[in-house]
């Protein structure tokens, strides 16, 4: 995906907003990629993001009549109307009521450098970005998890996915530098630095990954399910001995330790355990799990292949992307034999580049 500079997108936002003005304010929520850690949030798990350097920015300014009007630069068209629009008017519906001040509504003009159905929580972001506009709007002020919980059940309501708050938590909590170790139980987040010499590639496999449509609801009732049948309140508190028949709850329970494994190995820099833990993440998450696909799994095995510590598919599975850990000066190198060979092998257009650990969302100036 080409970057747009971005004092260019903050241009291009002014233009379409009517030009610069004291009213005219600018927010901002990044996408992420998970180290490691998927599908263990909704059962009180633990966890790995990292907000990374791609983002949802959107510049705004108040109307005076209470309404709401969105455009998207990417799209060129108005998305108060269209499937976009749902999201925008659940934010509303939930923070207008605790409003303190009347609400004006406002102008909206959005674009976005994270790819739409790459696992890299897009839709997460938008749901951030909108969050915060409407609060600034409503005269509320939002701590980081309070933004998390509005932006997490705006998507359950708008997208129909039962989804955990890893996405928008990684999204508010973002530091420049640090992946987050969240526990999805407490909603404690512990930083820890990435080495300097560590490099994330995210290669996109071609197959758009759209969860509405996947098993991913069927992946936590099961889960649930698992849960009471061992009579624990979330699969968090089971053993490994009491999930051992039962692949999916086996994978959640395996996982937790993997998470906790993988932080102590980058915190020593500790780059080969931390690439044998993401292996064994994507294998579970594979044969345990069953929601990764052929390309996926030739993105992991490509990946090693080419000098990578480890990969793993991030986020639900699906589709979506592959992302590898990698040495920062292999990195370019890396991706480009990867996606030479997995083009001439599928026919399909890898997108492969690389990402920064960044700061998290909130209200930006538009320089």
């Amino acid at each position: 995906m080409p970057r747009v500079g971005a004092s260019v997108r903050f241009d291009r936002l002014r233009s379409a907003l009517g030009g610069a003005g004291a009213d005219l304010r600018f927010a901002r929520a990044p996408g992420r990629v998970n180290l490691i850690g998927d599908h263990t949030d909704y059962q009180d798990g633990l966890c790995l993001p990292m907000a990374i350097d791609r983002d949802v920015l959107i510049g705004f300014r108040p109307r005076s009549d209470g309404q709401v009007h969105v455009h998207s630069l990417d799209l060129d068209a108005d998305i108060s109307d269209g499937p976009w629009a749902r999201p925008v008017d659940e934010t509303v519906r939930l923070l207008v009521p605790r409003a303190t001040r009347p609400f004006v509504g406002f102008d909206a003009a959005i674009t976005s450098t994270v790819p739409i159905g790459a696992g890299l929580s897009s839709s997460a972001a938008f749901d951030v970005a909108v969050a915060i506009v409407t609060a600034t709007v409503a005269g509320l002020r939002l701590d980081q998890i309070e933004l998390a919980l509005v932006a997490q059940e705006v998507e359950q309501i708008a997208s129909g996915v039962p989804c955990g708050l890893m996405d928008q938590v990684a999204s508010v909590g973002g530091q420049p530098d640090h992946a987050l170790l969240l526990d999805c139980r407490t909603l404690a987040i512990v930083p820890l630095p990435m080495p300097r010499s560590v490099g994330v590639l995210v290669l996109h496999s071609g197959l758009e990954r759209v969860l509405a449509t996947s098993a991913y609801a069927e992946r936590r009732r099961a889960c649930e399910t698992a849960a009471a049948h061992i009579g624990v309140a979330t699969l968090r508190d089971a053993s490994i001995e009491q999930v051992a028949d039962d692949p999916f709850a086996r994978h959640v329970v395996t996982e937790n330790a993997r998470v906790e494994h993988f932080a102590a190995a980058l915190a020593t820099g500790d780059l080969a355990t931390a690439g044998a833990l993401m292996l064994a993440s994507h294998r579970s998450l594979r044969d345990d799990f069953e929601v990764s696909t052929p390309e996926l799994d030739r993105l992991v095995e490509l990946s090693v292949d080419a000098g990578a510590y480890g990969a793993r598919l991030t986020g639900a599975g699906f589709g979506g992307c592959v992302i590898a850990l990698v040495a920062r000066t292999d990195l370019e190198a890396i991706a480009a034999a990867v996606a030479d060979r997995y083009r001439a092998e599928t026919g399909r257009e890898p997108n492969a580049f690389g990402v920064s650990a960044a700061a998290g969302a909130g209200l930006v100036a538009g320089t």
